[in-house]
């Protein structure tokens, strides 16, 4: 091996070392960290007044059962209101949001985006009237107590939390691995943070952020299809920590089809890719200033996606085994089995009742969307790839 070539190997052993390293680290931290629900549920003084913003487009399906859903909270009714942003609804759709107790912002773009979704319903919220912004998908369903868990937690004095998602559907092979993944990352990237004192991720919904810190944030964002990254990075760069409940609930469909996986995670690693494309400099000088709060966003945003550095470490102990190069396979193997033990610590207890032998081939089979899905991420930079829900 030439100079060169030893160079490249050197980085590319360097980076998958990173990231698996990164990921078992904060796999340990949420086993023996804990989140910020309340120890003792401490009565609220005051019922913060809420906007639950529901970006909405082409949901017909969904909408309307998710909001009938929202609409049941233990939260006093008066205290909170729903505002679904419209995107090309059919017109029955619009009439029966319209006969329900709700607010209906009806918005027309060339281009749609939650990102300018999400500004249209916040240029249109009455100045000093609700204290803090909820952000819910159009296939969500908030659990009974949700908002009620949000209000304590904010009188603990939180400015921004981030609920725990869960799958609402495990009906496929796909949706039981998706809701899998769900998990992971609710142990790694917000329990794992709040363990380390760090800020908790967000997902882009059942997040909620004191209102005028909302719109602040949302201003002038850049990435088209991952706008939590970039609103959780700006949050983090005025110092703000994001707290992490793990008792409030909300149920997400899950992707059942291995078609509709691939086509998510190109939307994902596009909005992974274009968010170090923006805040790769910010991070680093916030990494040499010793701002972790803000540096280590970025450092979330280089790990290789979880599926992907499974395939590539796997891969590579493969290439080792058939060349005989002990450093290889002692390196690729020892980080294999660090990834897995780190996967395998954060998957909770209920889910791996889910699993069966043939997960494991269909891992496999994901591995090659995941694969195809970042060779194919130039297609998200030019048109909003939805997610289809099903009622």
């Amino acid at each position: 091996m030439n100079t060169l070539g030893l160079v490249l190997f050197l980085l590319f052993a360097g980076y998958l070392t990173f990231s698996t390293v990164y990921l078992l680290m904060l796999a340990i931290a949420g086993r023996v960290g804990h989140a910020d629900d309340a120890r003792t549920a401490p009565v609220p003084t005051t019922f913060r007044k809420m906007a639950v913003l529901i970006p909405a487009y082409k949901e017909d399906a969904v909408i309307i059962g998710s909001v009938e859903t929202h609409l049941r909270q233990e939260y006093p009714g008066d205290r909170f209101d729903l505002f679904v942003i419209a995107d090309k609804l059919q017109p029955d759709t619009l009439t029966k949001l319209h006969a329900l107790p709700i607010h209906v912002v009806e918005v027309a773009f060339e281009f749609s985006t939650v990102t300018k979704a999400l500004n249209a319903a916040l240029a249109v919220l009455p100045e000093d009237t609700y204290d803090l912004v909820v952000v819910a998908d159009a296939d969500n369903q908030f659990a009974p107590d949700f908002l009620s868990r949000v209000n304590v937690a904010f009188e603990q004095g939180w400015v921004a939390v981030q609920g725990h998602r869960v799958a609402k559907n495990m009906n496929t092979r796909v949706a039981v691995l998706d809701a899998i993944s769900e998990e992971i990352n609710n142990h790694m990237v917000r329990k794992g943070y709040r363990a380390l004192n760090l800020s908790s991720s967000i997902i882009g919904s059942g997040m909620a952020i004191e209102t005028n810190l909302m719109k602040t944030a949302m201003m002038d964002l850049v990435t088209v299809g991952g706008f939590d990254k970039e609103l959780e990075m700006k949050l983090a760069i005025a110092g703000h920590r994001v707290g992490y409940l793990e008792k409030a609930y909300i149920y997400d469909e899950k992707v059942a089809k291995r078609a509709v996986f691939e086509s998510q995670r190109t939307r994902w690693i596009a909005a992974q890719w274009q968010f170090l494309h923006s805040y790769f400099g910010q991070g680093v000088k916030d990494l040499l200033a010793g701002r972790m709060l803000s540096a280590t966003k970025t450092m979330q945003a280089l790990v290789l996606p979880k599926v992907l550095l499974l395939g590539v470490l796997s891969l590579c102990f493969l290439l080792s085994l058939v060349s005989g190069q002990s450093l290889l396979m002692i390196t690729s193997g020892t980080l294999l089995l660090s990834l897995c033990a780190g996967l395998a610590l954060s998957v909770p207890a209920y889910l791996w009742k889910q699993l069966s032998v043939r997960d494991l081939f269909m891992v496999l089979v994901l591995m090659l969307s995941f694969a195809r899905a970042a060779l194919n991420m130039r297609k998200a930079f030019k048109s909003f790839m939805h997610t289809p829900h099903n009622a």
